[in-house]
């Protein structure tokens, strides 16, 4: 392998939203330093499942359902 192309990993410490840590090797930072995390997959809904509601205040699903509203589509 070359030499001098690869970056510098590390230990840091991962602090999650909840106030957990770990710590784990990254490029991220220097050595030792602390990531505080603003989403995590405890609490993001990509990971939990979480429900996610449709609003729309006359933008595009309203126009589509007036324009085509006429085809009987839920």
């Amino acid at each position: 392998m070359k030499q001098e192309i690869h970056p510098d990993y590390h230990m840091i410490k991962v602090v999650m939203t909840d106030g957990t840590t770990f710590d784990t090797r990254s490029t991220w930072g220097t050595e030792g330093q602390t990531l505080q995390l603003d989403i995590d997959p405890k609490t993001h809904p990509a990971w939990t499942g979480g429900s996610s509601h449709l609003l729309d205040r006359g933008g595009r699903v309203s126009r589509f359902k007036q324009k085509y509203g006429f085809l009987g589509g839920k």
